[in-house]
């Protein structure tokens, strides 16, 4: 490979973790006063830019020089080359332009910012080194280019300043140019900043240090963008009263060091013009999901290794990337406005009810481009002739919309017809100005359409009268000197030339001068041709200069509508996503929920991703109406975690605005959703599984409120059984008694289910198994993914074992130390005594009060009951010590244990209970 200069690349590579290169290179400082030139303008731009990795235009690359090269040919896989001059030898390595944003991608992967020095003056016009700037800081939360970002999500840049109970996290999207804004305590804004997942983070000298729990680029920004008067006066760039939109002096402080930032980044003297509204956003106006929740429910990635399915997979419906990205915020941030989310429900409905008028919606926004980034574009003013024509075509689409949203009844609807500004001014210059098809060079010609301009209309007409005028030349020179064989022709060197060959050189006549000496022939020219390639080229230099300069104009005055052109995007996207919604009901038998319910009731409720992926799922209901704690137990693989995540999913469609997977759903408003799902480490943090599952179940039991939904699957199972059981018992009782949230709460301790007896507000639910029974054969058990009424008794381990493959030498020796236990305990299998499909399995025929009685006073005999085998013990069956009678202290103790409150002990207690007796026993013999 050659590079721009004329280097050719060697073989060798760097080979070595080189240190990331901060500030100038060391080689060039070293001999900074003997460097040509180009390295020292190279060097002036590193010095300016000391936290980034600088590239630099040569030609047709971006190069980079000593440390920087050897770490950009490590990082983008280019060969390291060098370049030699008087004061030495030097690394170099370069990535070409045209295809400069896959090796920019891996530089930001790598962690990088990469200064992209331009040259800003044309080559051909310099005298001597062509000056160079950087015209762009590319960093992770400020990438712009339409190959580095995903049209389904945007790319936040963050800030964060205050800390205690007065902190601000400020966001911008550079490529859209939303920007947000909101305070809270050091907690809140951690959770925030969790659930937004800025690509970069700055962070200002009074923030507290942040540790998010995903990967993100954190950088310790310059408190003097942060002062409350320098953030004051860059807020005012983009808002007359800077004060009155954001009121709250850290918040202010945190958004105008954001915006300092961003406009550094983009290499802007001035504001962004295309970010012309500033949000102040209130996280308790939506429904909040924490980094854990939205892991959890797989609202966006899979957790699965090998890729899977995610909520927005499966309802992403959109038409645009608009409704993508706006799809991708509605989950992120439900609301928790009980009338706009009924309008939303509104909107649907009315669109599922007419299928045309959906289907032609959705025919006209899938031409629509992604306005948004256009519109950033052309403020930045680095959009092409292709970027107006596609917003000429986004535009064209509106009236066409608001046709189809003619004759709609519902409130939301009609309002987004309203707002709808066809912008017909914008689509007329825009259409007037520039040729249907232009080239991808706004500088090369062919972009603005004839008639448009009449100086560049004069100066085209000169130039093509003048390539007219050539075009007949070659058969007018034929037939004055006879000569067949004469040629016109035209190269970027010698210019128009009539070439005769080498025969019929006696034939050229005396006004023709000599202009080159082929092998074979003589190029020449004439007066007439000479003047008339002047004025061509003339023409032609002057057409393309006019053309970049109306286009520029014409950029400029689209420039200005930003705000009506970015009220237009706003209301597409939120049209594409209802839209969408509908076409998702009707595609797979959503109904619409019924907000405002005092409990949670789902009838023949789905999960809407594992429902897509199954060929058979089966349906199940959640109701609270009787309480808000549900103790859910079963086998392993019947289907616990997935019915749990179902209600949360559910519930987090319907504040979206989407309708739901069921037959039909009542459902409060929640504040908050909260999961402690799965074992997960974190050992760089130095936290164990158990320990991060403690400080997940923390954050719950301090933040969830009686609104909230809380999933806890397996609390307490990463430590010993005994700590285990008792944490796991009092979070039960503490989420029951104290914060009243409604709860799912999934649990292989058996133990657990005497609290949905016993609780007032609690009950018990079970999956439901069939087992089979086959002379001389192993029991066959099938999960019927059916959840009932009622406790389990087992959680079928070793059958699950069984199918997953484990040994059968495992498996019947683990069956054996199973019948061991039992034999030694007294007990048969509770296998068997786990209710079948065709059992009678209620809530009311299992209640169990906390002394052991089933509602009809009978004792219980089965292992349903956690404390069947002690009740079957002590109820009136008296110890035999072979003497034939009891003895006084054994009456007593017997008395002691029927007092009991089985249910409101905690196994601690129990044991040293057991103990205190069984020490009495002894000291009675």
């Amino acid at each position: 490979m050659n590079h721009a200069d004329g280097t050719e690349t060697d073989e060798c590579a760097s080979d070595g973790d080189a240190l990331r290169p901060e500030g100038p290179p060391e080689q060039m400082l070293a001999a900074r006063e003997e460097l040509t030139p180009m390295l020292s303008q190279y060097l002036e731009l590193c010095e300016a830019h000391p936290d980034a990795l600088v590239v630099f235009q040569v030609g047709d690359f971006y190069e980079a020089f000593c440390e920087a090269a050897e770490e950009m040919a490590r990082v983008c896989e280019v060969t390291l080359t060098k370049r030699e001059d008087s004061t030495g030898t030097y690394p170099m390595a370069g990535i070409p332009i045209d295809n400069a944003a896959s090796y920019l991608e891996a530089l930001l992967e790598s962690g990088y910012r990469v200064a992209v020095a331009d040259q800003v003056e044309d080559a051909s016009e310099a005298s001597g080194l062509v000056d160079r700037a950087v015209t762009q800081v590319i960093t992770p939360g400020t990438v712009v280019d339409d190959e580095l970002l995903t049209d389904a999500t945007a790319t936040y840049l963050g800030a964060v300043a205050g800390s205690g109970e007065e902190a601000a996290l400020a966001t911008v999207d550079v490529s859209t140019g939303e920007c947000q804004v909101t305070s809270g305590s050091d907690h809140q804004i951690r959770e925030e900043v969790d659930r937004l997942a800025p690509a970069e983070l700055l962070v200002a000298p009074d923030a507290p240090d942040f540790d998010p729990e995903y990967e993100v680029m954190v950088t310790d920004a310059d408190g003097s963008d942060f002062a409350l008067d320098a953030a004051r006066e860059t807020l005012s760039r983009y808002v007359s009263a800077p004060d009155a939109v954001v009121p709250n002096g850290v918040e202010l402080r945190a958004v105008g060091g954001l915006l300092a930032y961003a406009e550094y980044t983009q290499g802007d003297d001035g504001p962004l013009s295309y970010v012309s509204r500033v949000r102040r956003y209130d996280p308790d106006r939506s429904l909040r999901l924490d980094a854990t929740a939205i892991r959890s429910l797989e609202l966006f990635d899979s957790r699965s290794p090998s890729g899977g399915h995610t909520l927005v997979d499966v309802v992403d419906e959109t038409a645009c990337a608009l409704g993508r990205r706006r799809l991708t915020a509605w989950l992120r941030r439900p609301s928790v406005d009980e009338g706009e989310i009924r309008r939303r429900h509104d909107a649907v409905g009315e669109l599922l009810d007419r299928p045309l008028a959906r289907e032609t919606l959705r025919d006209h926004l899938s031409t629509v481009y992604d306005l948004e980034r256009l519109v950033s574009r052309v403020s930045r003013e680095r959009a092409n002739a292709r970027d107006l024509r596609a917003l000429k075509t986004t535009l064209d689409a509106v009236p066409e919309v608001k046709a189809a949203l003619s004759d709609v009844e519902t409130e939301t609807l009609c309002d987004l017809r309203d707002s709808l500004d066809e912008l017909a001014d914008v689509r007329e210059l825009v259409d007037d100005a520039i040729r249907p098809d232009p080239p991808q060079e706004i500088t090369e010609g062919d972009v603005i359409r004839e008639g448009f301009d009449a100086e560049l209309d004069d100066v085209r007409a000169t130039e093509r009268e003048g390539r007219e005028w050539v075009a007949e030349l070659e058969e007018r020179e034929r037939d004055r000197t006879g000569i067949d064989s004469l040629d016109v022709g035209y190269n970027q060197v010698h210019g128009y030339y009539i070439e005769v060959t080498n025969p019929n050189l006696d034939r050229v006549p005396d006004d023709y001068t000599r202009r080159q000496t082929l092998k074979n022939s003589e190029r020449f020219y004439t007066p007439e041709l000479k003047r008339r390639e002047d004025e061509i080229l003339s023409a032609a230099e002057r057409a393309d200069a006019l053309e970049y300069e109306v286009f520029t104009r014409v950029r400029a005055s689209v420039a200005e509508e930003v705000e009506r052109l970015q009220s237009v995007a706003e209301s597409l996207a939120t049209l594409d996503v209802l839209t969408a919604f509908a076409a998702v009901a009707a595609g797979h038998d959503y109904v619409r929920p019924e907000m405002g319910a005092d409990a949670v009731r789902i009838e023949a409720g789905r999960h809407p991703v594992v429902e897509r992926t199954q060929d058979e799922f089966v349906p199940n209901p959640a109701d609270f109406s009787a309480g808000h704690v549900a103790v859910v137990t079963g086998p392993n693989m019947s289907g616990k975690s997935t019915y749990m995540r179902q209600v949360a999913l559910v519930c987090i469609l319907a504040q979206a605005g989407s309708f739901v997977p069921a037959r039909e759903a009542h459902l409060p408003i929640l504040d908050r959703i909260f999961t402690r799902v799965g074992a997960s480490d974190d050992i760089a943090g130095g936290q164990s599984t158990f320990m991060r599952e403690m400080a997940e179940l923390t954050d719950i039991l301090h933040d969830a409120t009686e609104d909230s939904l809380v999933l806890l699957d397996e609390v307490g199972r990463g430590t010993s059984t005994t700590d285990g059981l008792a944490i796991a018992r009092a979070t039960t009782e503490f989420v029951h008694d104290e914060v009243g949230a409604t709860t799912l709460f999934a649990t292989h301790y058996h133990d657990l289910t005497a609290l949905g007896e016993s609780l007032p507000n609690a009950f018990n639910l079970h999956f439901t198994v069939e087992k089979t029974e086959r002379e001389g054969e192993e029991p066959e058990v099938t999960f019927l993914h059916r959840v009932a009424d009622g406790a389990s008794s087992s959680s079928y381990g070793v059958e699950v074992a069984q199918l997953a493959g484990v040994p059968d030498a495992v498996v019947d020796r683990a069956r054996e130390f199973i019948g061991e236990s039992e034999s030694d305990s007294g007990t048969t299998s509770d296998a068997a005594t786990t209710p079948t499909d065709g059992e009678s399995d209620t809530h009311a025929e299992n209640q169990l009060r906390t002394n052991g009685r089933t509602d009809d006073g009978a004792e219980p005999r089965d292992d349903d009951s956690p404390d069947g085998t002690l009740a079957a013990y002590v109820d009136g069956i008296e110890p035999d010590d072979g003497r034939g009678e009891t003895t006084a202290t054994e009456r007593e103790i017997l008395d002691e244990i029927r007092s009991l409150d089985v249910a409101g002990t905690t196994p601690l207690e129990a044991l040293n209970t057991l103990d205190r007796l069984r020490q009495r026993l002894d000291d009675g013999d």
